[in-house]
């Protein structure tokens, strides 16, 4: 039987460790029926806790008051720690974290998995664990992460990683994609295979890339390169050049994709580019128009040239992206 271990904090998401001891709940039920043919007495794969330091309640970022289950001090070994997320941004991180901190630490040195999700990705990486390592996060925090944490390989358009016993997932949901991954180590394919089924989900998604949106970087307190940001973007459907934003913000080019790149960690094309393909993606959410139709309302001539473009960034092809996330449904 696998023992996993939740380490609870305040103001952590109670979903990062509801849905999982729930996810690990229904594998059991599921191993039992497999078991029942050849065995009455099945045992259970999953031994779920719940820990926080000293044993003491945590409230959740909704108020939630969890119990754990015993003391971080109390457990002498698991076979999987894993950290819930937390809401980032909307409350500073407790202060106690630097005892859990060396807690997953001590843990890990004694060949423990630790699993992360979402934003709890950050806390594993203040260890200091995941450096030089690869890893995932929730895509809409990616750019603060590779600030703050420079030294980690992070993979943001990753469901889910696993380099050296640390595992990350992505944003919230793939929480499932680490369950039924946790389920194939301590269980067996042919259970993750069900349980993925049971759970709705697609094992095969492997990438966080169409979800992603763009997230322009504005609050940089520089002028120019803010009014070039704003022209480019009433302007992107036009034929637009790199040279002609810098004219209108009178500087030259060279200085010009200079400071760009150092206020917006972009270059003024992939910048464009992800204005257009921004435009493409609402385009073909809300409307019917073809793809030759949306390659010129974006700025492009050739959608060819689109259709490779819009790929590389989403990891579909339009229609793909169109039948995954359009609005407009035809009901017979």
């Amino acid at each position: 039987m696998a023992r996993i271990t939740f380490i609870a904090y305040d103001r952590c998401m109670f979903s990062g460790i509801a849905g999982l001891i729930d996810a690990f709940t229904i594998a059991d039920l599921w191993h039992q029926k497999f078991e029942s043919d050849e065995a009455s007495d099945a045992h259970p794969l999953f031994d779920t806790e719940i820990v926080s330091l000293k044993g003491k309640p945590v409230l959740t970022n909704r108020g939630i008051r969890i119990n754990p289950d015993r003391g971080t001090e109390d457990v002498e070994d698991t076979d999987m720690i894993l950290i819930p997320p937390y809401l980032f941004g909307v409350r500073p991180l407790p202060d106690e974290m630097p005892d859990i901190l060396h807690w997953i630490t001590r843990h890990y040195r004694q060949d423990t998995r630790i699993g992360a999700l979402c934003t709890g990705v950050f806390i594993l990486a203040m260890t200091g664990l995941l450096d030089g390592k690869i890893a995932t996060t929730n895509w809409q925090v990616a750019k603060r992460f590779r600030r703050q944490f420079p030294e980690v390989r992070l993979k943001s358009e990753r469901v889910l990683t696993e380099d050296s016993g640390l595992i990350c997932s992505g944003a919230v949901t793939a929480l499932y994609n680490l369950a039924i991954y946790v389920i194939e180590i301590f269980g067996s394919e042919a259970l993750s295979r069900v349980c993925a089924k049971a759970f709705l989900v697609d094992p095969g998604r492997n990438t966080q890339a169409p979800y992603m949106i763009t997230n322009f970087w504005k609050n940089h307190g520089d002028r120019e390169i803010l009014k070039a940001q704003e022209w480019m973007e009433d302007h992107y459907a036009d034929n637009i050049t790199i040279d002609a934003a810098a004219r209108h913000v009178s500087l030259s080019p060279r200085h010009f994709k200079r400071r760009f790149k150092k206020a917006t960690d972009e270059t003024p094309l992939a910048y464009l580019q992800q204005i257009r393909l921004e435009a493409a993606k609402k385009r073909l959410e809300t409307t019917t128009d073809n793809i030759d139709e949306i390659t010129r309302q974006i700025g492009y001539e050739d959608s060819s040239s689109f259709r490779r473009l819009f790929k590389k960034y989403t990891a579909l092809s339009p229609r793909e992206y169109r039948d995954k996330f359009g609005n407009i449904r035809n009901i017979h």
